[in-house]
């Protein structure tokens, strides 16, 4: 199991566990554990109602994609440590991680 720290939009901040060997992405995890999160796209990256930004535990990420990428440039604001939180697999580089909601804002 990972264990990572989700921060809504009002700052309060609550622990989370989910499974690494299912294939889940964040968004999935985020949505299970009734969180807001739109994500009206279904995963696709085509939205951005999945955002989120990584407050702690970006370094073994990797890089957004492209496809990442264009939809995140599209926001009204977006920070460099901003993903789409479908794009992020449930893996060990999450376990200690804080990820800030963001998906309201936009």
């Amino acid at each position: 199991m990972i264990n990572f720290t989700v921060e809504d939009q009002e700052g309060n901040r609550q622990n989370v566990e989910a499974p690494d060997d299912m294939g889940l992405s964040l968004m999935e995890v985020l949505k299970a554990s009734e969180y807001p999160v739109l994500a009206t796209c279904g995963g696709m990256a085509l939205c951005a109602t999945c955002h989120v930004e990584i407050l702690q535990g970006q370094d073994g990420l990797g890089d957004a994609t492209d496809a990442e990428l264009d939809q995140l440039e599209a926001l009204p604001e977006y920070f460099p440590s901003s993903r789409l939180a479908c794009q992020i697999r449930i893996s060990e580089l999450l376990d200690g991680a804080v990820i800030k909601l963001r998906g309201e804002d936009n």
